[in-house]
């Protein structure tokens, strides 16, 4: 079992809305630095992207009802990373919860980094949808 961090965020919209404006692939690059610093290119079931460490390839779940915005990045040595993340209804609004799990051979200050990159990408998705 690998250790594990959820990070989550309230915005104030409609769960619905909000999924409908984000879950697509091409609008991430506006927000998660951590994926993408440039446009999606779609190549098959995959996206390509420069990521901050290099080029990766993404994986992203289909479009469904339930909020769900799972993703699976490949940064090239062979293995997915797997990172659930969803957006669930909150009354009036919704919460963005994305995990992050402490692969192997990360060490503890590389994992802190990791979820605060996620603060900052979440807090810039907030900012892109409440101004």
């Amino acid at each position: 079992m690998l250790p594990s961090q959820t990070v989550s965020l309230t915005i104030p919209r409609n769960w619905v809305d909000l999924y409908e404006t984000i879950w697509k692939p091409d609008y991430f690059p506006k927000w998660a630095t951590g994926l993408s610093q440039s446009s999606l290119v779609q190549e098959g079931i995959y996206w390509k992207a420069n990521g901050p460490e290099g080029v990766v390839k993404i994986r992203f779940t289909d479009h469904n009802a339930f909020g769900v915005m799972d993703h699976y990045v490949d940064t090239g040595f062979g293995k997915e990373v797997y990172v659930p993340m969803r957006i669930v209804a909150n009354q009036e609004g919704a919460d963005v919860l994305i995990t992050v799990f402490r692969q192997p051979l990360v060490s503890e200050e590389k994992f802190a980094q990791d979820i605060a990159w996620i603060k900052r990408d979440l807090q810039t998705l907030y900012t892109l949808l409440t101004t």
